[in-house]
Order: C-alpha cells, then sequence, then structure tokens
C-alpha cells in the first residue's frame, strides 16, 4: 500500500494543467482552463480545469477527480500505476510499502493470474478441437479476428482445468468462477465443451469468460458467475478495443451477442459492444455515455428484441442527457446483426444505425402500440403508462419534448400532462418521505446546491450549464433546495477553519452529506488541514472511504463555483442556527408526543417551555 502522506506530496508537487495538458490541449479562460470533454463526443468545450482547486470536472457527462483521477480514466490505469506514472513525470520514486490487513489489489491479484492462464489454455485448446474450429470457419472468422479476440474451447472433460492448476482444490479457482462445488464437495470446471469469450474489463484484463454450446444444449450461452472482478451489470463486451473507434464513428452500437460483437468488427464495424447477458443497465449506459453522446441499441425484429429494447429505454431514463442521444435499429423479425450484415453488407448496417430511431420516437410508437388510442380509455391508459415513465427522465429538455410528443398523441394538451406529472412526482415523494425516519429532511444533489445558493458565483467560461434540475416539471422552476448539510459541506470544504467552529453532535447523519460532513468535521477538528494540493489531495484523502462519491461530487461543482466570499461568516452562522433550531425541533416533538400519550411532569414542562423560549430566540436572530 503507498502511504497517504506520499500521495499528497506527489500532488502537490504536480500541477493538474501540465498533467492534464500533456494529453489534451487546454485554453485558459478565466480562472480555470477548458478543453473539449475525452470521455464523450462534443464539439464545445464542457471539460474544465481548476489550477487553485487542482481539479477538474466536465459540464456534459459529469466525470471529475485529481490528476491522479485523470489518468485512471484517460489511460485505464489502475491506482498504483496512475501514481508511479506521475511519480516518473516529477522524480519521485514510490516506496514499496506492504500493509497485510486489507491490500485489496493483492487480493485480487491471484485471480486475474488464474483468469489470465486459463484465457491461455483455452486458446491453446482450440487447435485441438476440430468441431470449434469447424465452427469459427462457419462463422467465417479469420485468424486475425480469432485471435483479436483471444477466442478459445473449454474441452469437454469434467477437470481440464486440472492440467495447468495442480492445486485443483484452489479457492482462488471458485472465486474467479471457473470451478463449481456441488453439495457434495466435488469439483468440476464450469465452462466444458464450449466456445470460450473472454471478458475484458476497460484496461484489458481478463474478467471472466462467456462460453456458448457447439451443438445442441442447454443453456447456449452460459457467462462467469458474479465474482470479485465481475459484475454482469458493469461491463461490457469489446469495450477495451472499440473505445477509439467509438470516439471516430461518433456513436457506440449496442447489440446482444458476442458473435455479433466479433462478426461486426471483423467487417470494419468495430464501435460495437454487447451486455453480458442480462438487460441493458443505468451504469452500462453511464460508460458508454463516457464514451460518446450518441448511443445505437441494436436488436433483433422478434418479440424477444423489442422487450429487450423497451428494457433498454426503461433503464436508461435515469441517466440521460439533454446533449446526448440514445437511438433504437430494430431489424427485421428474420435478422439478427450478424445475418443482416452478411445479407445486406456492412454499408447498410452501418447506415440503418445512423437513422436510427430517436428514443422518443420509439417510445411513442411503442405506447402507441401498446393502447388502443382511438377510444377515450386507451388513450388515459396511455398516458397511465407514460406518466411514471417521464418522472424519470434526468434530461429537463428532453423531458420536456417528451411530454409534448405524449400529449400530441393522447388528445391531453401539454399543461395537463405536466399537472399529472406534478401529482405522480408528488406522490412518489409521499411514499419515499412515508418510509424515511421522522427526522429524515430534504436534500439535494451536490451540484444543484451548488447552483442554486444565492451566494454561488460562477466564473468567466466558454461554457457554463447550470446544474441539472431534478427530473418532473424542472422547466417550471420547481427546484428542490440545498440542504443545511450541504450547504455547510460545501462552507467548509472551501473553508476548512470553520470545522472547529461546527458541533458534532448537531449534524444530522441520514443523508450522504451529512455523513461526509461529520468525517470533515473530525478530520480537520483532528489538527489535519486542507492539502496543499487542494480539493484533489482532499479527494484522494477519501478515496477509499464511503464518502469519496459524496465528496468527489462537491468538488465538481465547485470546479466554476464558489462562495461569495463576503457572506461566508453569515452564511455559516445562518446555517449553524439552523442546526441548532432542527435540534431543539425534534426534541420539542418528542416532549410534546410524550404529553399527549402519558403527560409531563413538572420537569418535562419546565424543559419544554425553556426549549420553546430557545427557539423563539433563536428564529428572531
Amino acid at each position: 500500500m503507498i502511504p497517504q502522506s506520499f500521495i499528497q506530496e506527489l500532488l502537490s508537487r504536480v500541477d493538474i494543467v501540465d498533467v492534464i495538458e500533456r494529453h489534451l490541449p487546454l485554453k485558459k479562460s478565466g480562472a480555470n482552463y477548458f478543453a473539449c470533454c475525452p470521455f464523450h463526443g462534443e464539439k464545445s468545450a464542457s471539460f474544465s480545469v481548476s489550477p487553485s482547486k487542482q481539479f477538474y470536472h466536465c459540464f456534459g457527462c459529469g466525470v471529475h477527480g485529481s490528476a491522479l483521477g485523470f489518468l485512471m480514466e484517460y489511460s485505464g490505469l489502475g491506482f498504483v500505476d496512475a501514481v508511479k506514472e506521475l511519480a516518473s513525470q516529477v522524480g519521485m520514486a514510490v516506496p514499496e510499502v506492504r500493509d497485510t490487513t486489507a491490500p485489496a489489489a493483492d487480493q485480487s491479484a491471484p485471480l486475474y493470474h488464474a483468469l489470465e492462464s486459463t484465457a491461455n489454455f483455452y486458446h491453446h485448446q482450440l487447435k485441438h478441437s476440430p468441431a470449434a474450429r469447424s465452427y469459427l470457419q462457419q462463422r467465417d472468422l479469420s485468424p486475425a479476428t480469432i485471435e483479436r479476440f483471444g477466442l478459445g474451447y473449454a474441452p469437454e472433460g469434467w477437470q481440464a482445468l486440472a492440467e495447468i492448476f495442480p492445486a485443483y482444490d484452489s479457492e482462488t479457482l471458485v472465486s474467479a468462477g471457473l470451478v463449481i462445488v456441488n453439495e457434495q464437495g466435488r469439483r468440476y470446471d464450469r465452462f466444458r465443451d464450449r466456445l470460450i469469450f473472454p471478458i475484458h474489463d476497460r484496461r484489458g484484463r481478463i474478467i471472466a469468460f462467456g462460453g456458448r454450446v457447439l451443438g445442441k444444449g442447454e443453456p447456449k450461452y452460459l457467462n462467469s458467475p458474479e465474482t470479485p472482478l465481475f459484475e454482469k451489470g458493469r461491463e461490457l463486451y469489446g469495450l477495451h478495443l472499440a473505445r477509439q473507434a467509438i470516439r471516430s464513428e461518433g456513436h457506440v452500437l449496442v447489440v446482444e451477442g458476442y458473435m455479433d460483437v466479433v462478426t461486426l468488427a471483423q467487417h470494419g464495424l468495430e464501435n460495437v459492444v454487447a451486455t453480458l447477458g442480462t438487460a441493458t443497465t443505468a451504469e452500462h449506459i453511464h460508460r458508454l455515455l463516457r464514451q460518446t453522446d450518441h448511443i445505437v441499441f441494436c436488436f433483433d425484429g422478434d418479440a424477444a428484441g423489442r422487450r429487450a429494447a423497451w428494457r433498454a429505454l426503461e433503464n436508461a431514463l435515469g441517466s440521460l442527457r439533454d446533449d446526448a442521444r440514445l437511438s433504437f435499429l430494430l431489424l427485421t423479425a428474420e435478422h439478427d446483426p450478424d445475418s443482416f450484415l452478411r445479407s445486406e453488407g456492412a454499408a447498410a448496417l452501418r447506415a440503418a444505425a445512423k437513422a436510427a430511431q430517436p428514443l422518443t420516437s420509439f417510445l411513442v410508437d411503442e405506447l402507441c402500440h401498446r393502447h388502443a388510442v382511438d377510444s377515450a380509455e386507451g388513450r388515459a391508459s396511455l398516458v397511465h403508462e407514460a406518466l411514471p415513465l417521464l418522472s424519470r427522465v434526468s434530461a429537463p429538455l428532453l423531458q420536456l419534448q417528451m411530454i409534448k410528443a405524449i400529449a400530441e398523441v393522447s388528445s391531453f394538451t401539454q399543461s395537463e400532462l405536466e399537472l399529472a406529472l406534478e401529482s405522480v412526482l408528488h406522490s412518489t415523494n409521499a411514499r419515499t418521505n412515508a418510509t424515511s425516519s421522522p427526522r429524515t429532511t430534504s436534500t439535494a444533489s451536490p451540484s444543484s446546491a451548488a447552483a442554486d445558493s444565492p451566494h454561488f458565483s460562477g466564473r468567466s467560461g466558454p461554457r457554463r450549464p447550470q446544474a441539472r434540475p431534478r427530473p418532473g416539471l424542472a422547466l417550471r422552476g420547481r427546484r428542490q433546495p440545498p440542504s443545511t448539510a450541504a450547504t455547510l459541506l460545501r462552507l467548509i470544504m472551501q473553508h476548512p477553519t470553520l470545522a472547529i467552529r461546527l458541533p458534532i453532535e448537531l449534524v444530522p447523519d441520514h443523508s450522504a452529506e451529512g455523513l461526509a460532513l461529520v468525517a470533515l468535521i473530525d478530520h480537520f477538528s483532528l489538527g489535519d488541514s486542507m492539502p496543499a494540493s487542494g480539493l484533489g489531495g482532499l479527494i484522494e484523502k477519501f478515496r477509499d472511504t464511503p464518502h469519496a462519491p459524496t465528496l468527489a461530487r462537491v468538488a465538481a461543482a465547485l470546479v466554476d463555483s464558489e462562495f461569495d466570499e463576503t457572506v461566508v461568516d453569515t452564511l455559516f452562522e445562518d446555517s449553524l442556527a439552523k442546526l441548532q433550531a432542527d435540534s431543539l425541533g425534534s426534541e420539542i416533538t418528542a416532549l410534546l408526543e410524550l404529553d399527549r400519550s402519558r403527560g409531563l411532569d413538572q420537569d418535562g414542562r419546565l424543559r419544554l417551555a425553556a426549549l420553546l423560549s430557545e427557539k423563539s430566540r433563536l428564529g428572531r436572530r
């Protein structure tokens, strides 16, 4: 484990502008530097780098972090490799310190090694399987394509892997998903007599396998189970090879099968990825939108394909952006992507992808297909199904366009749909609040809180998108204000000395912002100061803690905005008074409940009177 002191010293010696400028041309505007984001396709510069905060943030796709975080994201490096790369740039030697208590990377190393050895074994076995070679020849796959994707063959023996793993009873093989242990304790290979597709992470490391039967048998495709390295809902087959093509083509084509990816790549369509035997998830969408601003889903034209497309639409709604596009290409019933390519050619498939149906059009068509729009009841049913979907749309302008499109086919007015949607949102919020603790207070996302605060001021720059309004009639100005904990968290991240003035017992700890605020108070109250490397260094201090995502989001919101320095003390005192009032209110509520149920004794009544008097005094302040 690399000592945190070394990480902070390293970050204090490098300038994030210099680090990023090695890879991107930056242009100064105001206090910050800007570029087109390398993690998603765009034409205007929304990627902001703050030299004072030593932090970067993209207003388009939301990616953010320190100089270390940039190297990890841009170059696909692990944390240790990114530290070594950064240290080499400033002539620092990385200390090798082993921590036997929790070396997560070291625990993963045996799994990566086992998977890599297995992939080599399966690839070697391919030449010994006439059936597997015959299948690949029928699919017209070239040796170069087979080599590029590392295809292999798992022998049909029960314990073929014992040939390369003398310690076949090793728990590593089970943890890596290579060996199954049945109820009787007998071990056997998970993959037997199957064509093998290695699955890689974004750094190109093998993390799992997919296996296809060569003859008859079920399941037709078998994936590795969930392991410490592999989570099906997060990974995409072929992404590590497709990243460059995705950026050059301007879109990514998402298909369902491994063989579709392999075949299309051989014919020049290299911007293709596949889901791993599961529906497209929000995490898939998030990962792809870091690569491009246009995702095209390509599914078979049968009923199963339409169901898969609809699930992809549902899961994508919460990840949409107004500057990104999702489209749907549903092939005719007799085709899958592979057969369409062979029948019509690569140029036809590329053209079809570019002309794919936009998300809103697909949504409306599907709803009209499900409901009888020629009757009042059918149109009401259509809107009833549409409203929960609209409430999940995270892109406010796109949400408005969807409302208009659904109003047009349902004979409702736009205003009527907006009122109905507001009712759905109100009901959803009421159900959420009903399941929350009695002390729960409203909280806003860090980015929206920063933008909404009247004490924040933006700096100049080529692009200044406001924080994204919350879903549901966001354009009508119904935005949730920042919580007291969220405001104080932003204040302390810029003015750490305020931490010692904030009583930790008053901080509500039921929200992510509240928990992160408590952690910062602990951190700064123990004498730790703000790192010399600014917000970037602070985020690295909390990298492996539960507070890392919250602190990183807040830092991203602070990259291009800051509190008005003339009102910092006033805002802090007001927020502190609000915490005190909330604490008093909670105790007053508890005493009143006790008075209603059992009655208060003399001490209880005196305490209630004192609390009410104190709350009134705070209110006058």
